[in-house]
């Protein structure tokens, strides 16, 4: 295999000058230049991830943190991340949350394992980590971008979508529908996120004239398996309800799963509204209408403006991510007999932007 050594014996140049045209950094005679990439080529020489990183000062490597390692929202946020840095030669190193500390912590030593490693930026997702935290990172703290959370002293570093809108979308698409009795199940209490598209949900509902002490309410944790547990409480508890809003995806999938074995039609007695719009949507039995949160959008603008400060790129960077409703087959028309004569009258007021 052609080593660097042999590239510079081939062009007739220094072993510095061969290594500059390699690495990009540094001057060299346009002549020169031209000499030694016909040596590259020549000898298909390829220079190795550790030769990369010693020529150009960095490791070629982001670092990415995530929460946990399961289920079918972060996989795809990876596989985006993973695509868009191996185009230009790089790759990255995934930490996630472990260990027996609570999810802060875990956060802390996940970005400690990064920065240990060598990152030459760090992709963080994480609701756990305080202001604190991200000025406790020094000088790193420049070459950090935070995804789906916003920090005020690195706020041009934080993409996220407008969770307050697409719990208000979550609303509209059900009233739309004619549903006057809701149910929701929410995320953890302790995600701003989920509190923020829970509050747009019952505030559109308000809006609209429902009682929203009248909802009924269960708490998951993001997973299929609480929310099939919370739907077995719903329909334990008798509540009357035509539509369920579950906010994220995962929950929505494992309550469909359960109203399935209870014999609750899904949605010729009830409707069930998802968020986030995952590639779980698309297959489950019914297949999920979903809040459409452009993820991979916000992952690859994110990671564009982390690559232009680690590499002094100059890709294009967007901030705004419109948030939509994908509709599929799991939410229709109330039932004509839950719908009061009053509200079938009334039509949708819709928020103001």
């Amino acid at each position: 295999m052609a080593t660097i050594k042999d590239v510079a014996r081939v062009a007739g140049v220094g072993v510095g000058t061969a290594s500059r045209v390699v690495s990009g950094r540094g001057s060299v005679a346009a002549v020169t230049a031209e000499r030694v990439r016909k040596a590259i080529a020549e000898l298909e020489f390829r220079p190795s991830h550790a030769a990369r990183s010693l020529l150009s000062g960095s490791s070629q490597m982001i670092g990415v943190y995530i929460p946990m390692l399961k289920g079918t929202f972060y996989t795809p946020i990876l596989g985006a991340i993973d695509t868009e840095l191996r185009v230009t030669g790089r790759h990255m190193v995934v930490a996630f949350g472990c260990g027996d500390g609570d999810a802060r912590q875990q956060a802390i030593e996940g970005i400690e394992f990064l920065i240990e490693r060598g990152c030459d930026g760090l992709v963080v997702m994480s609701n756990a980590l305080r202001d604190e935290d991200i000025d406790a990172l020094g000088p790193k703290r420049s070459k950090l971008v935070v995804l789906n959370h916003s920090f005020s002293s690195i706020a041009d570093q934080c993409f996220t979508a407008d969770h307050t809108r697409g719990g208000v979308l979550a609303a509209q698409a059900l009233l739309k529908m004619q549903h006057r009795k809701f149910a929701v199940i929410v995320g953890p209490t302790t995600s701003p996120d989920n509190v923020a598209r829970i509050s747009g949900f019952m505030r559109e509902l308000k809006r609209n004239g429902i009682e929203t002490s009248q909802v009924w309410s269960g708490e998951g944790d993001f997973s299929p398996e609480s929310g099939w547990a919370a739907a077995s409480s719903l329909l334990a508890s008798a509540h009357p309800f035509t539509a369920l809003f579950c906010a994220n995806d995962e929950m929505a999938v494992g309550a469909l799963s359960y109203f399935q074995q209870a014999g609750r039609s899904v949605p010729e007695t009830i409707s069930v509204l998802g968020y986030d719009d995952t590639h779980s949507a698309e297959y489950s039995a019914p297949q999920l209408t979903s809040v459409h949160i452009p993820w991979r959008d916000i992952t690859l603008n994110g990671l564009r403006w982390l690559l232009n400060r680690c590499y002094d790129e100059t890709q294009p960077v967007l901030r705004k991510f419109p948030v939509s409703v994908t509709w599929r087959a799991s939410v229709v028309m109330a039932p004509v007999a839950a719908v009061p004569k009053a509200a079938s009258r009334k039509k949708v007021v819709p928020a103001k932007s």
